[in-house]
């Protein structure tokens, strides 16, 4: 696999995460947008690339994101030229309107992954299925791989999931850590905005009176996430829902990749490749890359990220065209 080198200019992973989060423009990408209805009444909203391909990528965002964040669009981008048929979906809650149930998404709803797999694509309309995840979406979709809850479709793979808190205790004490305060700030507003939007609808379900005395991500979890989806705490919800307990269950050729520098994650969030002998997980750790960041040296719009190209090139081993 390539090494990753970042450019001189972006020293550190606070760097190479924010500066392409802020800078890059991702063009020629133009979704076809469908919903999804789930079995309990809401819906996923869909966003499809496509060119009559028999194989298709499908993608996952992270916490707050959606399918129009620079690093979805450039993966995106990067298996449509390759010729790949390319869905980017959004969690619930996360497309351009509120759901319309109580609960939304969190790190381990593998039951909305399954049902976009199963009732989302048509029946053998494609040979190849392969699964990509950022962040919370990384982390969902190797929880779905190993946890052995849902049957996965035989059509699916291989998959790859980049800068994964595949242990999301660890994952929430680094966010709270004072060097973080910048991100962690911009998710708790966006959450808090989330459930106060969502309250209108909910106002015998859901109850704001704790929401001042949210400070914290684990303290928005215990107070909504982990109520909202049937966990007694934020401990019980990371304790059930890291991906890290799942991963020697996978069975289809999967790459983990987080970068040493990443400011979101622990060390319980990195992986020993020999505690993976015998299964066909790969776990890969650069020294440097921030949180989905990867940003290559002599970056102009249309070129390729790392990640994007090391994705492509695992793919053409895997599940080559």
């Amino acid at each position: 696999m390539l090494p990753y080198c970042p450019p001189w200019y972006l020293p550190n992973g606070h760097l190479q995460t924010v500066v392409p989060a802020l800078t890059r423009k991702v063009r020629n990408v133009t979704y076809q947008r469908n919903e999804l209805p789930t079995p309990d009444g809401d819906r996923l909203q869909l966003d499809w690339l496509t060119q009559r391909s028999r194989w298709l990528v499908v993608i996952s965002h992270g916490l707050e994101g959606d399918s129009n964040r620079p690093y979805v669009r450039g993966m995106s981008r990067a298996f449509y030229r390759e010729g790949y048929d390319v869905l980017a979906w959004n969690f619930r809650g996360c497309g351009d309107t509120p759901n319309h149930t109580l609960r939304f998404y969190h790190s381990g709803a593998t039951d909305d992954l399954h049902h976009l797999l199963t009732h989302g694509i048509a029946p053998d309309a494609y040979d190849h299925i392969v699964l990509i995840g950022f962040s919370l979406g990384g982390n969902l979709t190797l929880k779905y791989l190993g946890e052995q809850t849902y049957p996965v479709p035989g059509n699916v793979r291989a998959a790859l999931a980049f800068s994964v808190p595949i242990d999301l205790h660890d994952c929430a004490q680094q966010m709270a850590r004072p060097r973080n305060w910048v991100y962690h700030r911009r998710f708790l507003r966006s959450l808090k905005q989330k459930v106060t939007r969502k309250q209108v609808h909910f106002p015998d379900e859901l109850r704001l009176d704790t929401l001042a005395g949210v400070k914290t991500l684990t303290d928005f979890d215990d107070a909504f996430t982990a109520p909202l989806h049937g966990f007694s705490s934020a401990l019980d919800y990371y304790q059930r829902c890291s991906s890290k307990q799942f991963l020697t269950a996978i069975k289809i050729p999967t790459r983990v990749v987080s970068a040493r520098n990443d400011p979101f994650l622990g060390p319980r969030c990195f992986i020993d490749d020999n505690r993976l002998d015998g299964t066909p997980v790969e776990f890969v750790a650069p020294e440097q890359g921030g949180h989905c960041g990867f940003m290559p040296r002599g970056h102009h719009s249309e070129q390729n990220y790392w990640s994007e190209q090391v994705a492509v090139n695992f793919v053409r081993q895997h599940a080559p065209r």
